[in-house]
Order: structure tokens, then C-alpha cells, then sequence
């Protein structure tokens, strides 16, 4: 897969040090990966959450923080939408 939108992870790491590691680690595997469809993420991420529009919700580091991505299945390309911790997620999905 293609990773579009790092900087959004880049920021993100700059003010949550201590996710740095998974998030690096997520990187490696997406790109590295061929996802064709949810099941294919979900065989790697049991507790992905996969909403309308292709858009799948990431644990990072167990529940601390949430990444949100969309995925052109079709093309391989993960887009970086949004990365911050579980209460901004919240905060954030309640205004959806």
C-alpha cells in the first residue's frame, strides 16, 4: 500500500512521543501489506473499526490513541486523515 499524508503522522508523534514506536511500526506493515478489502486488515488488526466511505479506525498502542485512514482498495492507498488521543476521538466522533 501506498501512504499518503505522513506529516499528519509526523506531527502527531512530535506531541506523543511514546506512540512513535507503533506508529512506525504501523507504517512498515502498511506499506508492506495488500489490502483488498476490510477482512485483509482485520486478519492483522482484530480491533480495527471500519466505517462508511472505506474509513478504518486504528488502535495505536493498545487504546490510548486513535489513527483514522481511508483506503482505496482498488489503487492501494491508505490516506492519513487524522491521529490523536482516545478522548479527542471522542470529542471529535461527537461531532460527526
Amino acid at each position: 500500500m501506498r501512504v499518503v499524508g505522513r506529516e499528519k503522522l509526523d506531527m502527531f508523534c512530535g506531541k506523543h512521543t511514546d506512540v512513535r514506536k507503533w506508529i512506525a511500526t504501523w507504517l512498515n506493515e502498511a506499506e508492506g501489506a495488500v489490502w483488498t478489502s476490510p477482512q485483509t486488515i482485520r486478519e492483522r488488526y482484530a480491533s480495527a473499526s471500519f466505517l462508511a466511505g472505506n474509513t478504518v479506525i486504528f488502535n495505536v498502542k493498545g487504546n490510548e490513541c486513535r489513527l483514522e485512514v481511508v483506503v482505496a482498495y482498488r489503487t492501494g492507498i491508505v490516506t492519513i486523515v487524522w491521529a490523536g488521543t482516545h478522548a479527542e476521538y471522542d470529542e471529535r466522533n461527537a461531532k460527526r
